[in-house]
């Protein structure tokens, strides 16, 4: 009797569509797309509510009130913050894994660097999204402990946002910090609006200028709108 000892082939698990939609290109692409969206929306909604500080402390401390009242009585008090921040965190981890795994895999596929001048094509915007990103990443990490937390925030008062504001944009570097980032939020948005309506197939050519116009509208719309804050207080107009 023949005995056959070769090592038995290892069972190969079948992967979930799941699985198969995340590992794929088109997949992550998708991600990035839904996630950057997201945030986007989240964006706009933030940059409105901040412009409130215009109308005085009162006002603004008292939209900031209304922020943890949100979904009561079905909700108890901050939960839709606590909910929102979930969510928000979740697309972050999802759009900064999906971006870091293209970046990845696109280097592998090109082992060697362009050669001078293939890329002279590619916009500003194009070339920093990746570093751009990255620092972004980190600036979100540094606005939640200086205006969230209120750790890197020395005036900090809790439940006081309106100070806490005005103290925080009253230093020139903090000034200088928030105007970098979004300077290079607007160039991400700019990009990304136009890359993730690719991925959903919203480029069609009778639309692609519409959508061209809007990524850039909300780019510019989104960094001033921010930008009037800090240019408030060193102007003195809130403070």
């Amino acid at each position: 009797m023949v005995v056959d000892l070769a090592p038995a082939a290892p069972v190969r698990r079948k992967r979930s569509a799941a699985r198969l939609f995340w590992d794929s290109t088109i997949g992550k692409k998708a991600v990035m797309a839904v996630s950057g969206l997201l945030m986007l929306a989240f964006l706009l909604v933030h940059m409105a509510g901040n412009l409130k500080i215009f109308f005085g402390q009162a006002e603004f401390d008292s939209y900031a009130g209304w922020l943890r009242t949100i979904g009561e009585p079905v909700l108890h008090s901050s939960w839709f913050l606590w909910l929102q921040r979930a969510v928000l965190l979740a697309a972050l981890v999802a759009h900064v894994t999906a971006a870091a795994q293209l970046s990845k895999r696109d280097l592998r596929a090109r082992p060697t660097r362009y050669v001078h001048g293939q890329r002279a094509k590619a916009t500003f915007a194009t070339r920093t999204m990746r570093w751009g990103g990255v620092i972004l990443a980190l600036y979100i990490v540094w606005h939640i402990l200086d205006l969230t937390v209120g750790v890197a925030n020395q005036d900090f008062v809790a439940d006081h946002p309106y100070h806490n504001i005005v103290a925080d944009f009253g230093v020139w570097w903090v000034n200088l910090i928030y105007i970098v980032a979004l300077l290079l939020l607007g160039l991400h948005i700019n990009h990304g609006f136009w890359s993730a309506a690719q991925t959903l197939g919203l480029t069609r050519p009778s639309r692609a200028r519409a959508v061209k116009v809007l990524g850039s509208t909300l780019a510019v719309v989104i960094t001033a709108g921010f930008l009037m804050v800090p240019v408030g207080v060193m102007t003195g107009l809130v403070g």
